[in-house]
């Protein structure tokens, strides 16, 4: 496998990274999944001679399993068709197009395991003049090559194993909406209860039906992890406003012991990193928050809301859900 990143400040070095990053697989019949903006979607078009082996997707990264899902299946499907080589080629969110990077972050990590043995080249792209420096930090942990400007690649000194980077200690984020008392505050919950709950504050905001629903899902998955594999007592809060709900399920046990867990199914153990990986099929965030004395899941249902100043503004502004 190899796993590059990017970094560009114009649209010129962006071409300049990424036609030869495409013509190269193209020269030995590798078919290349291509996940940028319609904006630069169209710069590639306009300069590459020959398309047939690429695969534009129209709808941009959205949560982090279903990418490596769709990955594997599309690296799976091609080799079964007899190619040698797989390219993938995409824009990662981060807080610079207002998404929050603590998953993406994770996925950055786990990509480097999860196709470790698999003959796949990954290029992700960055934008330095939106990209905050401490995801470019991130960035330079969570990728064992990095791409010049020029189109090469270097091996990078600062690469970090994803179970060492996935383990360290580190900022977690934290919805604005949580600074105020929560709507819904439940101990010792049954999944009925929880349900309930979850529904009941969905009704009141203008998320589809299926979002709402999925968060159900997520959040029982959650809470019956909580029961069954963590330490008492389960804590469940709620918050909402019109656009998203954001769900805390806190215990006192230690959280899974797997780095990956969420992201990948598990592969042994308990059933329960299948319960977590399901959970960040559904919701638009999911965050897990260890402590010295608990363990938290974070679910959000809804647009995430970016932790700069304007979307805590934001919030406040924002009226309180009906009913």
């Amino acid at each position: 496998m190899f796993h590059g990143a990017a970094v560009y400040s114009s649209d010129d070095e962006l071409m300049n990274i990424v036609v030869p990053f495409l013509q190269a697989g193209l020269e030995i019949g590798a078919p290349s999944m291509v996940v940028l903006s319609e904006q630069h979607s169209e710069l590639v078009r306009s300069a590459m001679p020959d398309m047939s082996q690429l695969s534009f997707l129209r709808d941009p990264y959205l949560r982090p399993a279903s990418v490596i899902k769709s990955v594997q299946q599309f690296l799976t499907g091609h080799i079964l068709e007899g190619a040698r080589q797989v390219r993938i080629l995409g824009e990662v969110p981060h807080p610079g197009v207002g998404m929050p990077w603590e998953w993406w972050a994770r996925y950055e990590a786990t990509v480097n395991h999860a196709f470790d043995q698999s003959p796949v080249r990954v290029l992700c792209l960055y934008d330095q003049r939106i990209t905050p420096g401490d995801v470019l930090d991130d960035v330079t942990q969570t990728h064992p090559y990095l791409m010049t400007a020029d189109g090469h690649h270097i091996v990078n000194d600062r690469y970090r194993r994803p179970e060492a980077f996935l383990t360290q200690s580190r900022p977690t984020y934290s919805d604005p909406l949580e600074a105020a008392p929560p709507l819904i505050e439940l101990r010792d919950p049954v999944p009925l209860a929880a349900r309930q709950a979850v529904r009941e504050a969905g009704s009141t905001t203008r998320l589809p039906v299926a979002d709402v629903e999925g968060l159900v899902i997520a959040v029982c998955e959650a809470l019956t992890n909580s029961i069954c594999h963590g330490r008492p007592p389960v804590q469940l809060c709620l918050w909402a406003n019109p656009d998203r709900v954001v769900v805390t399920v806190t215990d006192c046990g230690a959280g899974p012991t797997d780095p990956f867990a969420g992201l990948l199914p598990a592969a042994t153990g308990p059933p329960g990193g299948l319960g977590l990986w399901l959970a960040h099929q559904l919701c638009s965030l999911v965050t897990l928050e260890k402590t010295k004395d608990a363990f938290t899941v974070r679910l959000v249902a809804g647009k995430p809301a970016s932790c700069h100043l304007d979307a805590v503004k934001a919030d406040a502004a924002a009226p309180p859900p009906r009913g």
